[in-house]
């Protein structure tokens, strides 16, 4: 395992880091109960035997299960070897005394005494402005710093550049942040120049959603044929994440694994890592990549489930996934097979009642209730 500074903190932190979000779960469950718990554990010991020291949780992760594994999988030894990340879920502030609450609680979830990096999840300028400067977010985490519970503050982020900068410029004690950023997202949400920024001013930098929500795992024949054209031999995942960790300003990168083939794989490429590593012609087939997916990619879904459950059980990252790939892979009638064969009718996109629950949910500001109707039209007729 390579490891990288940490921004202006004395941290040294793994290239890889294992996300808690995506964990291992029984019969493709994403609830809570369906962690599948002795192969989730199992991953994350071998994850920190080779090296991984920065693992990443959040209260919400698998409806709150996700921090009561993290501290199962750590209480034999394992914690002091990593640096516990998790996330305060500034959606459910209310009132001051809202901050100790969750953390007092987290703490207890993680069998920990301490959170080594603690976020102020999905932030953007609403949030911001309404909840973590009226109810004193900021001096609560500080005194939680003070007295021990918290070593490092920070904050995820989804939102445009302007209110990245908003926040980062606002608060000079922040010590890292969290974005979401791969070779499509270079303009989007904070973007590249929001990571530029983030480093010039001290912070280290984690990277969510390195391969947009798994699209850039499995990318349509144009893409792959020139990548296996290529003179240097990756698959797509070492091409996003090697993409990645080319850039120094780069801390960390996150990876919601599933399956212990995929840590395997991560592993590997994390040993390869390397800033300034790649050539022109490898930045060029990056580009070639970007403009194919660009071209194609119709709705901005990453899954990462924000949006559900939905009060009338829709899947809404399952049926937008079926629809972009009946326009990535030129597949119409093989996505409709899978909607109407394998998808509950339940789940289905016409269960929608427009009830607008998940529009204030979707990190990605997509116009959810807009688009399932033409999922409905594309592939439900």
């Amino acid at each position: 395992m390579l490891y990288r500074a940490f921004g202006k903190t004395d941290l040294r932190v793994s290239a890889l880091g294992f996300g808690a979000m995506r964990l291992p779960t029984h019969n493709g469950s994403h609830s809570g109960a369906g962690i599948d718990e002795a192969e989730a554990m199992r991953m994350i010991h071998h994850a920190i035997d080779q090296g991984v020291n920065y693992i990443d949780t959040a209260y919400v992760y698998h409806e709150g299960q996700s921090e009561i594994l993290v501290g199962k999988a750590l209480n034999d030894g394992h914690r002091a070897k990593v640096l516990v990340a998790t996330k305060s879920p500034v959606w459910l502030l209310h009132k001051e005394s809202d901050f100790d609450t969750y953390l007092n609680e987290q703490l207890q979830r993680l069998q920990t005494d301490v959170i080594d990096c603690y976020l102020l999840h999905a932030l953007n300028r609403a949030r911001w402005r309404n909840t973590i400067l009226p109810l004193n977010v900021l001096g609560k985490a500080e005194a939680a710093i003070r007295d021990g519970r918290i070593r490092h503050l920070g904050f995820s982020f989804h939102g445009p550049y302007e209110e990245f900068e908003e926040i980062l410029r606002e608060f000079e004690r922040w010590s890292f942040c969290q974005i979401q950023y791969n070779y499509m997202d270079t303009e989007n949400q904070a973007g590249e120049k929001g990571l530029l920024l983030a480093a010039s001013q001290g912070l280290g930098v984690v990277v969510m959603e390195p391969l947009l929500g798994g699209r850039l795992a499995n990318p349509p024949k144009a893409i792959s044929d020139a990548m296996d054209r290529f003179s240097v031999r990756r698959t797509p995942v070492d091409w996003a994440l090697q993409w990645l960790w080319d850039q120094p300003a780069i801390s960390n990168v996150l990876s919601g694994m599933s399956t212990m083939d995929q840590l395997e794989a991560n592993l590997s490429s994390a040993a390869h890592s390397r800033t300034g590593s790649l050539s022109s012609a490898d930045q060029n087939l990056i580009a070639f990549a970007r403009e194919r997916y660009r071209e194609r990619t119709v709705i901005p879904c990453t899954k990462c489930g924000y949006c559900v459950p939905c009060p009338t059980g829709v899947d809404i990252p399952g049926v937008f996934e079926l629809f972009n790939d009946a326009h990535l892979y030129d597949d119409i009638p093989g996505a409709k097979f899978r909607y109407t064969i394998f998808l509950d009718p339940s789940k289905r996109a016409d269960a929608c009642t427009q009830c607008e629950d998940c529009l204030s949910k979707c990190p990605q500001n997509i116009n959810i209730t807009a688009w399932l109707p033409k999922v409905t039209e594309l592939l439900g007729a």
